[in-house]
């Protein structure tokens, strides 16, 4: 029995050019009927063009399961550290307004 549980069990290869990880300071998320397309983009001062560094395409049903893992890690992440301070947040807080800092933002895909 115990054989059969190992060749159920999924193996995950982390490769060593994909371990470095890639940095992303912007998230663009778009849909249709069947998926979800999520852009993670940097975006460097200065410099007026801004690239896409990874295209993720998933399901509807992906799409949820990891705004659910997202919401569990952040939680976990805030009991451990105290709350995550949103810039808006604090802008309010401040009676003064958020500027966005994309607030001309187009994208081209």
């Amino acid at each position: 029995m115990e054989n059969e549980n190992n060749n159920n069990q999924l193996q995950i290869e982390l490769k060593e050019e994909v371990a470095q990880g890639t940095y992303a300071n912007l998230a663009i998320l778009t849909h249709s009927t069947s998926e979800f397309i999520i852009d993670f983009v940097r975006i460097m001062p200065g410099i007026p063009k801004a690239g896409v560094q990874s295209r993720i395409v998933m399901t509807p049903e992906h799409a949820k399961r990891l705004m659910y893992a997202l919401q569990d890690n952040i939680a976990k992440y805030e009991s451990n550290f105290g709350a995550i301070r949103m810039p808006e947040e604090q802008m309010q807080n401040e009676n003064k307004t958020f500027v966005p800092p994309l607030s001309d933002f187009k994208g081209e895909a």
